[in-house]
């Protein structure tokens, strides 16, 4: 989002619908099979075994812990924590700025007031995502405190990574177009 002064709060159902939309949304489905292909090249979770077998175990282990963590962390949480899920981009400034200012996200979000607060819903909600798949279907051995930490960790990092992303994501996409920035259309 580039103008979040123009935005109204999202309701508890545009919340949720928002992440259903994204969460099955075109594009994860080779993300978490990139994420499978990885597990299974580390052989993470030796129980599920290799072959397509395991592939398939680790594809939908990896959907889950997203698909759980996504939703505890864009509509559950932010609906009861009065927080606004959506990205807010800086847009402006040097490179490391706009890197700083998009990794600082994880632990400072917008609140349906507009406010500024400590990210609840990312940390709290990660950690209470990751602490339900571990210790559901996950592997028995990997049924752990230690396994629980990895995968909230993973989830940490990859929200950091895809944050990064949506901050430099319109650049790119226009140089790789040819388009002028808006801003500068608009002179």
């Amino acid at each position: 989002m580039e103008s979040a002064e123009k935005l109204p709060p999202l309701s508890t159902s545009e919340k949720f619908k928002t992440e259903a939309r994204s969460q099955f949304d075109k594009f994860e489905y080779p993300w978490y099979g990139t994420l499978a292909g990885i597990s299974q090249a580390e052989n993470s979770e030796r129980q599920f075994g290799q072959g397509f077998a395991g592939y398939g175990k680790r594809y939908a282990t990896t959907f889950g812990d997203g698909a759980i963590e996504n939703f505890m962390v864009a509509a559950a949480l932010p609906s009861l924590l009065k927080e606004d899920p959506r990205y807010f981009r800086s847009g402006s400034g040097s490179f490391v700025h706009r890197a700083g200012y998009a990794v600082s996200r994880i632990f400072l979000t917008r609140t349906d007031s507009g406010g500024t607060q400590f990210n609840f819903s990312e940390i709290v909600g990660s950690a209470a995502a990751a602490g339900i798949s571990a210790y559901t279907y996950h592997p028995r051995a990997d049924r752990n405190l230690p396994n629980a930490a990895s995968v909230w960790g993973t989830q940490i990092g990859l929200d950091t990574f895809t944050l990064v992303v949506k901050e430099f994501w319109p650049d790119i996409h226009r140089k790789f177009h040819h388009r002028p920035r808006a801003d500068a259309q608009a002179r």
